[in-house]
């Protein structure tokens, strides 16, 4: 056998074992173990202890019996209803408070004081019913009161005020007539001097070079013109920008630092945090710190610029 073929019935036995060991069932996890109770599988419908033999020959009681019978229906009481229309489809789920009116109270007769009240109140004295007048209103009469020789009487201008308008104007044609002089005028040199369009070159540009006329080149400006011409002056105590390039001399070029300089150009070297916060007097100030003195150099670089 190869190396090839043992490499490969290697890997087929491995995979084997991964389907054996994927096949088999998934142990029941539990919270925690006692040996006190029953032992229980989830996932199944097997009852935690086993029912006793009087517990199934008990019958209920009759409040179990009671609390174990379903809702009324309020839809199956109603026999006159044939559309059979679900409770919530017309309402929010409430049956109609309007209820039947028992056989009882249909043959009961009004009293004396009933009839009283049911009796309709009667019209006043002198009453006329208006029927116009609830039409085109409220019920409550005009306070305007046209007299009766001016209700028949129809002016021309009334009738005319009253005539509704015209749906629509008539054609009007989209030809005019050219009345003959107009056609028998000439144009003058005016009109065809301004009818000549204007000369470009092509492209958008104009010539570079144009002449000047004698009296451009020999006017002189006027004392307005020269005084507007004249450019702003600086501000007292202006002072040009500074050059960013500017020649190094050859003794600063053959300067060496002192030893005070290499000194201050060494970079601090700190203590780290972990070592740092073991030290109790790491962030007090030293007594011969306080009681120095500003020098007067410092003191004079430390003053804001006075600009």
């Amino acid at each position: 056998m190869t190396e090839v073929q043992a490499e490969y019935e290697k890997i087929r036995n491995q995979g084997r074992q991964r389907i054996i060991e994927l096949s088999k069932p998934k142990k029941i996890q539990r919270e925690w173990w006692t040996n006190v109770g029953p032992d229980v599988s989830w996932g199944t419908q097997e009852m935690m202890w086993p029912l006793k033999d009087t517990a199934k020959r008990a019958k209920a009681s009759r409040r179990v019996t009671e609390l174990a019978s379903p809702k009324r229906n309020f839809q199956a009481e109603k026999e006159n209803n044939k559309s059979n229309a679900p409770l919530f489809f017309y309402s929010c789920g409430r049956s109609s408070p309007i209820f039947d009116t028992a056989d009882g109270a249909r043959k009961v007769t009004a009293s004396a004081r009933v009839e009283q009240l049911a009796t309709p109140k009667r019209d006043f004295c002198n009453h006329k019913d208006d029927v116009a007048q609830f039409f085109y209103s409220c019920g409550r009469t005009s306070p305007v009161t046209v007299p009766e020789k001016v209700q028949g009487a129809e002016r021309p201008r009334t009738t005319m005020l009253a005539a509704h308008k015209s749906s629509h104007l008539t054609a009007r044609e989209i030809q005019t007539i050219i009345p003959p002089p107009a056609l028998k005028a000439k144009i003058s040199e005016r009109v065809e001097a301004l009818a000549n369009p204007k000369d470009r070159p092509i492209g958008p540009y104009r010539e570079s070079q144009w002449t000047v006329s004698d009296s451009a080149k020999n006017a002189a400006a006027s004392t307005r013109s020269m005084e507007l011409a004249r450019p702003k002056g600086l501000v007292e105590g202006f002072l040009p920008h500074k050059e960013t390039v500017w020649p190094v001399t050859r003794a600063a070029r053959r300067a060496t630092a002192t030893n005070r300089l290499n000194e201050l150009s060494q970079p601090t070297v700190r203590t780290s945090m972990d070592h740092l916060q073991f030290n109790p007097e790491a962030f007090i100030v030293k007594p011969t710190a306080l009681k120095g003195t500003c020098p007067r150099r410092v003191d004079e670089l430390s003053q804001p610029i006075q600009r």
